[in-house]
């Protein structure tokens, strides 16, 4: 029989773990039961009056808290009689990480109002993939295509002085403004050449928006610099191009780094990107000297102070362990 002092050590051995356990399980499920007894209490009566004693006890697994997100998206945003459209023009062509580089454009374009996304395939056809993709988004959006010619396409060096990628796709779009609208049409539209690759700040669409010619603004990561610009006097005029990279050029700017009136290319009907004789990075010049001179633009971002897009890649995708024959299913869309 045990004696008197061994139980009493017992008892101060497994009291204070006693008391212990009893403090932490109460911290733990008090502030469960204390939401319970917020957001439930008409729900309580209301099972109270319908169940019996038994029902009404919650066990431990009925104290958890289900917490469900549902995401309501607006696509695109309203409509508004108010504001210019935004024509985007991309073109694009098949590679593995095309739907993720289009994603991720449709994903800021759903951000803009009045926005309409022109998206012209390099291909002989449109092709499933992008008509899927496009429909998805809910965005307004027009869908063409045009094969560039294999003897028109960069080969190797990709300083090969042959047709840009995306020239005949940008020139195409451009045909189809044309053909689309009146060129004594009153309706406002601004058109910008967003590439795929490209990163937006939402704010470059509404400064773009107010383009009365030709609006201007920096490029990040573009001709070998942290970004490149065009250079604005104190009385905010654009007077040369802070650039490496031929700063001679009439135009030494970035696809990226301009918007144009929709009037304006509609009146300029003769206004396209040359497909020959056209040095690399010239492309941008050889259809911005059809429009405007240097004195009409128009430098938005703080008179050229901020950088609102970058000129970003996606790394391209090793897959080596594809092998020839493919590891895995070619039917899955990437």
């Amino acid at each position: 029989m045990p004696k008197r002092r061994d139980i009493l050590a017992i008892v101060l051995i497994v009291l204070p773990w006693t008391l212990l356990i009893t403090v932490w399980h109460q911290s733990t499920i008090a502030p469960l039961l204390a939401v319970h007894k917020d957001d439930g209490g008409d729900s309580r009566r209301d099972l109270a009056q319908g169940s019996d004693s038994k029902e009404y006890c919650l066990s431990d697994r009925d104290i958890v808290e289900v917490v469900r997100t549902e995401y309501v998206y607006t696509r695109p945003p309203p409509w508004s009689d108010t504001l210019a459209t935004i024509h985007i023009i991309t073109p694009t062509y098949s590679r593995p990480v095309q739907k993720a580089e289009l994603t991720r454009l449709a994903n800021t374009l759903l951000h803009v109002p009045n926005l309409h996304w022109i998206l012209v395939e390099d291909s002989q056809r449109r092709t499933p993939l992008v008509t899927r993709l496009l429909r998805d988004t809910g965005l307004n959006y027009t869908h063409l295509n045009v094969e560039t010619p294999r003897n028109y396409k960069l080969r190797g060096d990709m300083r090969d002085p042959r047709i840009p990628r995306g020239t005949m796709q940008r020139n195409l779009a451009l045909r189809w403004l044309r053909e689309t609208f009146n060129k004594n049409s009153s309706q406002p539209g601004i058109v910008y050449f967003a590439d795929d690759d490209n990163t937006y700040s939402l704010e470059l669409f509404e400064e773009m928006r107010t383009t009365r010619k030709v609006s201007v603004w920096p490029v990040a990561f573009v001709g070998g610099l942290r970004y490149e610009s065009p250079k604005v006097n104190a009385a905010g005029k654009v007077y040369g191009w802070k650039t490496v990279f031929d700063p001679h050029r009439p135009f030494a700017i970035d696809m990226a780094g301009f918007a144009v009136n929709l009037r304006l290319i509609l009146q300029r009907s003769q206004a396209y990107f040359k497909l020959r004789g056209v040095k690399g990075g010239y492309q941008e010049s050889s259809l911005l000297r059809e429009l405007v001179t240097l004195n009409d633009l128009e430098p938005k971002a703080a008179n050229c102070t901020k950088v609102l897009v970058w000129h970003t890649r996606t790394e391209k995708p090793v897959l080596v362990n594809e092998g020839k024959k493919g590891f895995t299913d070619p039917n899955v869309e990437i």
